[in-house]
């Protein structure tokens, strides 16, 4: 692929004048629809070392309204960044709506730097891949514009660019070890990035090969390119706009399971057996915190249920005797205005716990399967493809060691009535009843097709379902420590 590049292509400096100033006004006012039409644009540049990159984000940036952009250069992960999924730091760093994010060196480095100076296992190498697509077409469904360039140069060209860049002063201190290690492996590196590009350059978001020895050259080609993709984006955003909102979906399928109608509400726990196994179920995840913190274990336990399932209760009770130094409780409601500036399962990525500790959610990116889709606040097209996009951020989760914990509270109708009723009634409680509430119940049997289908979609083999019954507030509290003390044994002995 590389090597069938026709290195030689030119631009004169009269061709290069006229075309540049076109491409540049034309991208200037792109950037303004894409802001207007609330469209973030993620620009990726890599390719070898002195092919140009670094003339080529000063040329771009020239013309952008500098409000509405950001450069990322991305250097090796640091101890932080690697006590994290690899993606982790990156989705960080998205644009919010209507912005530019430009990365100078991104995500790849993973399947190519990483590669070259062994620091990822060769296995794992697919898996990076596979996560890498995922990344990228969820931005792109999302509506993002993704523009990714490969700066190509042959090595006598790359040898001899580096020479020159070491000798001057005002450039050898860009120049890393990495870059002339570049030099030295050059068919190595040549070999991981060709198949790198092949296996990454996707329909959601190719490659763009730039032929990288003329400068003028690979700066039209790549502002050329940054229009198309740019248009493509802004003509996607049109065609979703005009999408006619979903039916609502009030009864399952004849054909589909319905996994709430299995769980035995009928199980309880008298009060002193309650205490008994609370305790020793308390001390049995007192002690697996010890071990978590040892072996650098990352455990993250969400909680979905109906409202008034007693969600708080369990979460009380699940970290009464931990060490809080080491858990993190994070309560989800609707997003806020800037929360909403980003793909949906940004502010999720943004609470993962660490290595070593314990992440609680009261709520989680399941809203988007749920009230987000009963409320219409997301379109069909976005919550359907949300199941896939879930299984796949948990899937990647489970790949860095974290073990996944979903916990879904089960009670009937009449139970929450009647702890709703306990709640209007009760001057201690009465703030945890809204008008929301009432309005939700109205639409139990929306919720229940969605729950159900939530569950049959997106309880997978790495990352199942929990479904504790809770009409009893006392067996759903001792039920879910030893749920979460039993998923935390397991990652344990798989360590």
């Amino acid at each position: 692929m590389l090597d069938r590049l026709d290195l030689g292509l030119r631009l004169d400096s009269a061709d290069y004048k006229q075309q540049i100033q076109a491409l540049m006004l034309e991208l200037a006012e792109l950037q303004r629809a894409c802001w207007q039409a609330r469209i973030p644009v993620v620009v990726v540049l890599e390719g070898w070392a002195a092919s140009g990159k670094g003339a080529l984000v000063r040329k771009l940036t020239g013309y952008m309204d500098p409000r509405g952009f950001r450069v990322h250069p991305i250097w090796p992960a640091t101890p932080e960044e690697r006590r994290h999924p690899f993606l982790w730091r990156f989705w960080s760093s998205l644009p919010p709506r209507g912005a530019v994010a430009i990365f100078y060196h991104s995500w790849y480095g993973r399947v190519l730097e990483d590669r070259l100076f062994e620091r990822i296992e060769p296995l794992a190498v697919p898996a990076a891949m596979g996560q890498i697509n995922a990344f990228e077409r969820q931005l792109v469904d999302d509506g993002a514009a993704i523009a990714k360039f490969w700066m190509h140069v042959d090595r006598d060209t790359l040898k001899s660019r580096l020479r020159k860049a070491r000798a001057d002063e005002l450039q050898a201190w860009r120049i890393r070890p990495e870059d002339l290690e570049q030099a030295k492996r050059y068919r190595r590196y040549a070999a991981l990035a060709e198949e790198m590009l092949t296996y990454t350059s996707s329909g959601h978001a190719p490659w763009t090969l730039v032929e990288a020895h003329c400068r003028r050259w690979a700066q039209v080609k790549v502002f050329s390119s940054l229009v198309a993709t740019l248009r493509e984006a802004l003509e996607r955003r049109r065609v979703a706009q005009a999408l006619p909102p979903a039916t609502p979906q009030a009864q399952l399928g004849p054909m589909e399971p319905d996994w709430l109608a299995r769980v035995d509400l009928s199980q309880t726990l008298a009060e002193d057996e309650y205490r008994a196994q609370l305790g020793r179920a308390q001390l049995r995840l007192l002690k697996l915190q010890k071990k978590i913190f040892k072996w650098d274990l990352p455990v993250l336990v969400m909680f979905e249920g109906w409202d008034a399932a007693g969600k708080g209760g369990a979460i009380q009770r699940l970290t009464a005797e931990l060490d809080p130094r080491s858990f993190a409780v994070h309560t989800f409601s609707a997003p806020s205005a800037e929360e909403l500036r980003f793909p949906y399962l940004w502010r999720f990525w943004r609470a993962l716990p660490t290595a070593g500790r314990i992440g609680i959610l009261d709520r989680s990116w399941y809203g988007r399967v749920l009230v987000e889709r009963v409320e219409g606040l997301a379109t069909e097209s976005e919550w359907q493809r949300a199941y896939q996009e879930i299984n796949e951020f948990e899937s990647q989760l489970v790949d860095f060691g974290m073990v996944v914990v979903k916990i879904w509270l089960q009670i009937s109708p009449e139970v929450q009535l009647q702890r709703f009723e306990e709640r209007r009634d009760s001057p201690f409680k009465h703030y945890k009843l809204t008008d929301e509430d009432w309005r939700n119940r109205e639409k139990w049997p929306l919720y229940a097709v969605a729950v159900n289908q939530m569950l049959q979609r997106t309880s997978t083999a790495i990352a199942p379902w929990t479904l504790v019954p809770a009409n009893d507030k006392y067996f759903a509290r001792v039920r879910v420590i030893e749920a979460v003390a039993e998923a935390i044994e397991a990652g344990l002995a798989r360590r």
